[in-house]
């Protein structure tokens, strides 16, 4: 199993921002749930490997310890890193919430 980097979306989706092309809101709502949609399958098959990889050496398949805890701290990191992510929306939304009109 190859070390990869451990990133929760690839940067290249990340379009900067243009003063020749404005998206609609509708356009901008579409590629946000594109990107969190891409972010959140990233998680899980971080998730799915790991217990592949722990099914594999739980059932004496040939692979090694120290890729099982490779495979598991991936995605102990990436589902940490997804969840406080969230935490911090929600409480950005809660402070907008919180504002006087």
């Amino acid at each position: 199993m190859p070390i990869e980097s451990i990133s929760l979306f690839n940067p290249s989706q990340i379009n900067p921002v243009s003063t020749t092309s404005k998206l609609s809101p509708a356009e901008a709502q579409g590629e946000f749930g594109d990107f969190l949609k891409t972010a959140i399958q990233s998680v899980n098959e971080n998730q799915k490997a790991s217990d592949v990889a722990t099914e594999k050496l739980l059932t004496g398949g040939n692979i090694e310890l120290h890729d099982v805890m490779i495979a598991s701290q991936k995605a102990s990191i990436t589902l940490n890193a997804t969840l406080e992510i969230r935490n911090k929306v929600v409480e950005a939304y809660q402070e907008i919430m919180r504002m006087s009109v």
